[in-house]
């Protein structure tokens, strides 16, 4: 007689269990796939079947009756199939190509836009910001709005030099994709935790606390039943402050952002590239910050101008070198921007294209 093992630890589901059925059928049979209009995909089979798929720009954070929405017009057009990229970008899969103006004409009055696809904006990854993270130097959904808002008509046509990818991450943890990407906007402390030598003994574990630290600058105050910090080795990264609430490390006046450039995962006609500094401040000016949009619009609209059909950012910087990108921009270059860190990335085989 058989024996029944019973199930400790089923797992996540199988990702082949909510695939839709004629991906099922067509699996790794997918001869090519074309951009019919700005958002709009269809990728053909070897068997001859198409699955359209219709791009949406999603605010990442939204309510369950926006979710609600949203998987209703999927059971409506796509028979329930729908998936989230790993940019926010919502895609609706179609198989009947009849449904794909009347599902656009529903996103229109629900206020979706369709695009970031080919030449375009991919929507902005970003992280929790103020809203959600405790170590946050800046907020996340505010900026993204507010780029957005000012970068839309790229993301709606394919009129840019190449795919656009940005990025914010609301803290040097960076939670979003801010190494790699193309323009990225991470928040940055400048000052070094204040320490509640009065409350720390009692709400934290200075083993924890000490350990915490990637750089060592904290080590233990045995007068004070507490901790101390060494200036000169923090880096301002809020993790003692995850481990340790009587770290306080937010700071209103010199809390601000930093914008790299350069970035990308693709190994399409370069290495894959990681972002670099291009400018070391700007300050937190909710709800729209200004400084921040028209420094990135500056960035893009150089780009633009200047780069060959299919370069990304980082290759049209790489081609015509990091002095003429600051040149041509016009931002200045300071102390601030050069690498004096013994651990530095470029040294590292940080690419797929390997050699023996």
């Amino acid at each position: 007689m058989a024996k029944v093992v019973a199930k400790t630890d089923i797992g996540p589901p199988h990702y082949s269990n909510m695939l839709p059925p004629i991906v099922k059928e067509n699996y790794g049979k997918w001869a090519y796939h074309e951009i019919l209009t700005p958002g709009v995909l269809v990728h053909v089979s070897e068997n001859g079947d198409k699955l359209y798929t219709v791009r949406v720009g999603s605010p990442r954070l939204m309510s369950i009756l926006m979710v609600r929405e949203i998987c209703d017009l999927a059971d409506k057009y796509c028979d329930g199939y729908l998936r989230f990229t790993s940019r926010h970008n919502i895609e609706f899969l179609l198989t009947d190509e009849s449904k794909i103006e009347p599902l656009i004409a529903d996103l229109e009055k629900m206020g979706l836009p369709v695009g970031g696809t080919g030449h375009s904006a991919s929507n902005i990854i970003h992280t929790q910001g103020w809203l959600h993270c405790h170590t946050a130097a800046t907020d996340a959904s505010g900026i993204v709005k507010a780029i957005m808002d000012d970068l839309y008509e790229y993301f709606v046509d394919m009129k840019l030099p190449a795919k656009l990818k940005v990025a914010v991450a609301c803290c040097l943890n960076m939670c979003g994709a801010v190494h790699c990407s193309d323009i990225a906007i991470l928040g940055i402390h400048r000052t070094v935790p204040k320490i509640d030598h009065e409350r720390l003994h009692q709400v934290c574990e200075i083993p924890t606390v000490v350990a915490s630290c990637p750089t060592g600058a904290i080590r233990p105050d045995p007068k004070r039943k507490s901790v101390k910090v060494n200036e000169e080795k923090c880096m301002y990264c809020g993790n003692c402050y995850t481990m340790c609430p009587a770290m306080q490390i937010m700071d209103p006046e010199n809390d601000g952002v930093a914008i790299m450039v350069g970035g990308k995962v693709s190994n399409a006609r370069t290495a894959p590239m990681f972002s670099r500094l291009a400018i070391p401040f700007l300050p937190n000016n909710p709800p729209r910050w200004p400084e921040v949009v028209e420094a990135v619009r500056n960035i893009v609209d150089t780009w633009i101008r200047d780069a060959r059909e299919g370069e990304r950012v980082g290759e049209w910087i790489e081609r015509i070198g990091w002095e003429r990108f600051f040149e041509k921009t016009g931002i200045p270059f300071t102390e601030k921007h050069i690498d004096d860190y013994i651990f530095s990335v470029p040294t590292f085989r940080s690419t797929t294209q390997f050699k023996s």
